[in-house]
């Protein structure tokens, strides 16, 4: 498995970077990788500042993380340099502050998976990421004190939120770094889905694209935007 994280030490502070896509492979199972990343964690003590930039990846991945550093002894400080999206969003959430660069955003929707198989095996699946969900939820819900109905709706809508929205949303504690405070640049939240929504109205049902392609296709195009999954996702 390819190493996500590296730990090194400024002075008196400990720092680790989670750099990337959070695991190519799932945790859900694997007792080896995690074993290294909390042997790696408690091999030393002290304050831990954790620069995260990431487009999210392994939800079990992400979990076990959060945890660990719930536990971790010292204070722990992430800070958000570029991108906590999807599974990393909810790693930034084990912050007992939160700091975000800002140019930086942070990103949370609905876990996403891949299922084969007949009817039962899909409710199964969506038992499973109804119940995936609810925890993801838990976390933002500690951090923010957002309720968890607004909690889902962002996630359904998958939601983009810059520096100062993301502070103003409870996500994120200041706009900055570890060290210092930073300016305020204005709050912005984007959504997918509505983006999505607007550009196909926009599209005419009796009119044909310039390509010759049916309406249907370009709807199709513009479902593009999903991206696929690997394993049990965020991202």
């Amino acid at each position: 498995m390819r190493k996500f994280w590296n730990f090194s030490q400024d002075g008196s502070t400990r720092r680790l970077r989670l750099e990337g896509e959070i695991s190519q492979e799932t945790w859900l199972g694997d007792e080896v990788t995690p074993a290294a990343f909390r042997a790696e964690l408690f091999a030393e003590t002290g304050d831990l500042v954790v620069a995260v930039n990431s487009p999210g990846g392994d939800v079990f991945a992400a979990a076990q993380i959060y945890d660990m550093l719930m536990e971790y002894p010292g204070k722990v400080t992430v800070y958000i340099d570029g991108l906590a999206a999807s599974a990393a969003s909810v790693v930034a959430m084990a912050g007992e502050e939160v700091v975000i660069s800002p140019v930086s955003c942070i990103m949370i929707h609905n876990p996403s998976t891949l299922a084969i198989g007949d009817g039962e095996e899909m409710l199964r699946a969506k038992a499973m990421l109804d119940e995936v969900k609810e925890s993801i939820v838990n976390a933002y819900e500690i951090r923010t004190g957002m309720s968890r109905v607004k909690l889902s709706h962002l996630m359904d809508a998958e939601t983009w939120m810059n520096a100062r929205k993301a502070v103003e949303l409870g996500f994120a504690d200041r706009i900055g770094t570890p060290d210092s405070d930073g300016g305020a640049p204005e709050p912005m939240i984007f959504s997918r889905a509505a983006v999505t929504n607007s550009l196909l109205s926009k599209i005419q049902p009796k009119k044909q694209p310039p390509s010759g392609k049916s309406i249907t296709a370009a709807h199709e195009r513009l479902n593009l935007l999903s991206g696929g999954t690997d394993h049990v996702k965020t991202a």
